[in-house]
């Protein structure tokens, strides 16, 4: 049996590169949900308009509060497994959730961008998958990290749920596709 020598303080990553780490995928994110933005006026927003949705859908005033809320939580929860001690679960943790939150702008650029419903519908269950593994395996690095995963998950439950109904209700759509 391998015994693994105490983790000194020294290990971890310090405040600025944890940081710049958890800067970097939270960048590319807003990159890519900045670059077709559903703002009145637009194609996107008519296009986004014209869809048939399911009467459950949250005011579009919702969407961009309840992103950012999320966001900020997984912010502090990524920059949390940064500073955490190296370990096989924090490393596992940290690249699903940078995979999370590149994934929630590149949904965006496939919604909204390639008006792809039956993708972003796909997309928007991979990342419930990938979520909720992220949150699972972040418990075993940082119990505080893991837990700003649980509103990420739970609304990536309601954005799935809303994803495929919204597909399914414009499959004949062009660009549904």
């Amino acid at each position: 049996m391998l015994v693994q020598p105490a983790m000194s303080a020294s290990d971890r990553l310090g405040p600025l590169p944890a940081a710049a780490l958890t800067a970097a995928p939270l960048a590319v994110s807003g990159v890519l949900a900045s670059l077709h933005p559903p703002a009145p006026g637009t194609r996107t927003f008519r296009w986004y308009r014209s869809l048939e949705k399911p009467g459950f859908t949250p005011p579009d005033p919702m969407f961009g509060m309840v992103w950012t809320a999320i966001q900020a939580g997984l912010a502090w929860g990524g920059y949390r497994l940064f500073r955490s001690p190296p370990s096989k679960p924090a490393h596992a943790a940290a690249a699903l959730w940078s995979f999370n939150v590149a994934m929630i702008g590149g949904w965006s650029e496939l919604f909204f961008g390639g008006k792809k419903l039956g993708g972003s519908a796909v997309a928007a269950g991979a990342m419930l998958a990938t979520g909720a593994a992220y949150t699972a395996v972040a418990t075993r690095a940082d119990r505080k990290a893991a837990a700003t995963g649980v509103p990420f998950v739970v609304w990536l439950g309601f954005a799935s749920l809303l994803a495929t109904e919204v597909w399914r209700r414009n499959r004949h759509t062009p660009l549904a596709h």
